[in-house]
């Protein structure tokens, strides 16, 4: 009845417990895109089909790999760095002996420098995640992928428990990562910008997060998710900038003097 989907690189701390969390499925697919540690083999030692791609087609695409090898009428796509507690299992189990929509969305709630993150924009941060096979299919983008459906949408009750960094380099690593994706999809869309707007857009994003999504109430923490989301921003459309100027980094030798 329900298939369980995961893409994954590298993320031996994570499987483990990923997959602990969902024994209850029918079937658990793991799509792997080159891991170099122990991800495989853990993932199979735990019960999961393991497969491998040779490519990086972006999260979009390679999620719809994985949705591609799933069988039961049912999938619930997941990240390695995420949890199903025990009360949202067994909501999930309940709920497709008598479903009333095609697909549902959950909450998902992260953590931050050994807290829970309620506010900065983080939660409750619902995602479709429950879905008719056949109903669903996620978006071909690069970066911030989500799931298309045919049909009607309802909300489940429980959430997914996220810890998506294990320090504040692991952060400014993704953030720089995120970065470079989305100015590369910003440059393919022919979309501009001047350095005030570079400057604006950072701006904006700190005001935004801290201010009108309370990431005050984070506390120090939510100080420092809102800088590292403004400086996200300033990378992303720097990027952006130097793509479309089309920039030599090693210019020609200046004239003698």
């Amino acid at each position: 009845m329900l298939s369980v989907i995961i893409i994954t690189k590298n993320e031996e701390a994570h499987i483990v417990e990923c997959l602990q969390s969902v024994q209850f499925a029918d079937e658990i697919i793991v799509l792997d895109s080159g891991s170099t540690d122990q991800t495989r083999e853990l993932a199979r030692q735990y019960g999961a089909q393991v497969h491998q791609s040779t490519d990086w087609p972006g999260f979009g695409a390679q999620k719809n790999r994985a949705l591609e090898l799933a069988t039961q009428e049912w999938v619930l796509s997941i990240d390695a760095d995420e949890r199903v507690p025990a009360a949202l299992a067994q909501e999930i189990q309940q709920l497709l002996l008598n479903p009333q929509a095609e697909a549902y969305t959950v909450a998902r709630l992260s953590c931050f420098a050994g807290r829970w993150i309620r506010h900065s924009g983080w939660w409750p941060d619902r995602l479709v995640r429950l879905f008719k096979r056949d109903s669903g299919r996620f978006k071909d983008v690069k970066v911030h992928e989500s799931v298309v459906v045919q049909g009607a949408v309802a909300a489940l009750g429980g959430h997914l428990l996220h810890y998506p960094y294990d320090s504040l380099e692991t952060l400014i690593s993704k953030t720089n990562q995120y970065s470079s994706v989305a100015a590369l999809m910003l440059h393919e869309k022919g979309k501009t910008i001047g350095m005030l707007g570079i400057a604006g857009k950072a701006f904006w994003t700190f005001v935004r997060i801290y201010i009108i999504r309370r990431g005050f109430l984070d506390g120090k923490a939510g100080f420092i998710l809102a800088g590292v989301a403004a400086s996200g921003s300033f990378f992303r459309y720097s990027k952006l900038w130097l793509l479309n100027r089309k920039t030599q980094w090693r210019p020609k030798p200046p004239p003698m003097t």
